[in-house]
């Protein structure tokens, strides 16, 4: 089995006739996923998504692919394939066209919309765009594509076959095989397997849960559950948290809210814009006089109410944290109220959602969640669905995507007990290259390929270094200590004037070692010392090493010392 090493090296050029794949995002983390491929000097992108940030991400927006190993050849690309609708498939997707806006975009209806609101947000207008459907071939350049259905917690999910002259790749994007999904569109793996018959000689699949035995439960088992909450929750108003885009459980949402006599409101700007979008496009049956305002709700019985969320994975600006924190505009937890959290854990919120969690029991509501009921079920394909696809399609070489490393390398071992030789297996992580040359795929180097943080407008000026201070100025504190010092004599002549944040005690505490810091002063400009730096660095190790002893603390020392 290939594995992917840091001490590669930059890749040599492509063989002659070979496909190269590059993830730029995806590959041992949940999110941010991006995947180039480029045959015959011709590149192709499917999806771009974000990655949301962790708590030792402080301050930061969001998580983008790094564009930097295609930026210089952005004109080279004949087109961004979309598989679905999800934030970590299509959310950088606006910072891409920042650079080139031309990129054909190449997807299904409702992912397209769910893309073209985004852009509007962005002011990017002026896009080319492709709506395909399942069963349908296009070509751009030398990639012809073809759309296979896919069954995920999104409608309009599709796989893609990616046929070029080095061979047949088939990505299946984000998916399972649920046979009984709410809107009847199955996986299609009849395709899959015609495409198997015909030769792929290069699969790429969803590795999320590759560790979990079995099947993915169906999403029609969550219908009796929600059921039973409305049945228990008569005379309680019944608010649930699920994605913006979860449009499968707002739709089971709804058709429980009707069939007991509730109103429903959304909550959160961008459930009130997706499900319009869904609804408009014939994806969400909304029953008539079903939806209201969420301002007239307060004039319904407790009983009668309904709110559908943003927030089930404790996002700090959503409306479900801020109803927890009671700082929303206009909903406040009320003894008895029922909260459904209606989604999984993405790893690294967990924090954040117990903490929403703690917040809404401690204000008298009864939280339902996954980990009580059965009130989610994943979107991803099982380890049994995997078995299944990897018998049905029988392909040449296997590279896992979309998952933490442990989920990429228990896939790679589910492809390996299907037959698929281990050489043949390739575990990449991003920025790895990965050539199909003759039918076979390995590994023949690296890119560069990090992080590239959004904070506020800036994109990409926030590095790990700046995300280091940051999170010692969070846990550690900071002292500034500034010191003037006559020009001449190098004597002390004001100061040093002492702040600090982070510390319990008054600034008076530090009164303290502000004779240390002008004897290290005098030691050094008696010593020769002129250089203001030196005489800083002086006085940052004086500090840091009384601020060590007394309070076991690191915080970050900024001394400025002036001439006057």
């Amino acid at each position: 089995m290939s594995h992917a090493h840091p001490e590669l090296s930059e890749p040599s050029a492509l063989a002659k006739g070979g496909l190269r794949v590059i993830a730029l995002g995806g590959l041992g983390e949940v999110g941010r996923n991006m995947t180039v491929f480029e045959y015959g000097g011709r590149l192709l992108i499917v999806d771009c998504g974000v990655l949301f940030p962790e708590e030792n991400h402080p301050g930061v927006d969001l998580i983008l692919p790094d564009f930097d190993a295609i930026r210089d050849r952005l004109d080279a690309v004949d087109a961004l394939v979309l598989t679905h609708g999800h934030e970590d498939h299509i959310g950088a997707t606006p910072y891409l066209l920042r650079e080139r806006h031309d990129i054909p975009l190449v997807g299904s209806q409702l992912t397209l919309a769910l893309l073209d609101s985004k852009l509007r947000e962005h002011r990017i207008s002026d896009t080319v765009r492709h709506i395909v459907a399942e069963g349908e071939t296009i070509s751009f350049g030398p990639f012809e594509l073809e759309f296979v259905a896919v069954n995920h917690s999104i409608p309009d999910a599709l796989a893609v076959a990616i046929k070029t002259g080095a061979g047949v790749v088939l990505h299946t994007g984000d998916f399972k095989m649920d046979q009984l999904p709410l809107d009847g569109r199955i996986t299609d793996l009849r395709a899959f397997a015609r495409l198997g018959e015909a030769g792929v000689d290069l699969f790429l699949t969803d590795s999320t849960n590759a560790e979990v035995p079995g099947f993915t439960t169906s999403e029609k088992n969550i219908t009796p559950v929600l059921d039973r909450v409305f049945h228990t929750s008569k005379d309680q108003r019944i608010i649930v948290a699920c994605f913006a885009s979860h449009v499968h459980r707002v739709q089971q949402i709804l058709d429980a809210a009707h069939e007991h006599g509730r109103k429903v409101a959304y909550v959160g700007r961008s459930m009130v814009r997706n499900m319009g979008i869904a609804r408009d496009l014939g994806y969400l049956n909304v029953p008539p006089d079903l939806l209201v305002d969420p301002k007239e709700l307060a004039n319904l019985p407790a009983g009668m109410v309904v709110m559908i969320s943003t927030g089930s994975q404790g996002e700090p600006m959503s409306a479900l944290s801020r109803i927890a924190q009671r700082n929303h505009n206009f909903v406040t937890i009320e003894e008895g109220d029922c909260v459904v959290l209606a989604s999984s854990l993405i790893p690294g919120n967990e924090n954040s959602v117990y903490r929403v969690i703690n917040g809404l029991t401690a204000l008298g509501a009864n939280v339902v969640h996954k980990g009580n009921a059965l009130v989610h079920v994943s979107g991803h394909a099982s380890a049994g669905e995997l078995l299944y696809c990897y018998n049905i399609v029988k392909p040449r070489n296997v590279m896992p995507v979309h998952g933490e490393i442990r989920h990429m390398y228990a896939n790679a071992e589910l492809a390996k007990l299907t037959g698929v030789p281990a050489d043949n297996v390739v575990v990449a992580t991003d920025g790895v290259v990965v050539d199909l040359v003759d039918g076979q795929a390995s590994i023949t180097g690296k890119v560069d390929c990090g992080y590239v943080f959004v904070d506020g407008s800036s994109v990409g000026d926030i590095t790990e270094s700046d995300l280091k201070d940051r999170r010692i100025l969070g846990e550690e504190g900071f002292i500034s200590v500034i010191v003037v010092i006559d020009s001449q004599t190098g004597k002390v002549v004001s100061g040093p004037d002492i702040h600090a944040r982070g510390f319990a005690e008054d600034d008076e505490v530090f009164n303290q070692i502000k004779g240390p810091i002008t004897d290290a002063i005098d030691k050094a400009v008696n010593e020769g010392v002129t250089d203001t730096y030196q005489l800083q660095q002086s006085i940052r190790r004086v500090v840091g090493r009384w601020v060590s002893g007394k309070h076991r603390r690191r915080p970050m020392i900024i001394p400025v010392v002036l001439e006057a």
